[in-house]
């Protein structure tokens, strides 16, 4: 019997033990990650579009995806976690925390550096996308 589960957006980071309101692991609210296994699929659901949409709107003043299957398969060979359940602009993040402070090619990876990107290491985008979120 096949199980539809919904995966947490848990990153094994979470701050809310320290007493933060939003986990700046996953950008959940504490009460959704303390509250997760008893979500319904639905709540679940809820949740995941809203870290997406937020994310989206965020990595959107950063980067265009201009080829989501080629950024999907650089990812995967490179053999960098990323989150399905998300839009390609929510795995944007994990490619920018990888690389840390060396420059990579963006186009590369299906991607479009809007000019605020352009003195940044994917380090400094990746803190400041965090921030933003």
């Amino acid at each position: 019997m096949a199980v539809n589960r919904i995966h947490t957006p848990c990153i094994g980071v979470c701050s809310t033990v320290f007493g933060d309101t939003v986990c700046r692991g996953c950008r959940r609210f504490s009460h959704e990650v303390v509250h997760w296994n008893g979500y319904t699929n639905e709540e679940k659901t809820i949740v995941w579009r809203r870290l997406n949409l937020l994310l989206c709107q965020v990595v959107d003043n950063y980067f265009v995806v201009a080829d989501a299957d080629r950024l999907a398969a650089e990812l995967d060979f490179q053999n960098l976690r990323y989150q399905t359940q998300l839009s390609p602009q929510g795995w944007v993040p994990e490619l920018l925390k990888a690389a840390g402070s060396k420059m990579i090619p963006y186009d590369h990876f299906g991607l479009h550096a809007l000019p605020p990107t352009e003195a940044m290491t994917p380090r400094q985008l990746y803190d400041q996308i965090s921030a933003e979120c």
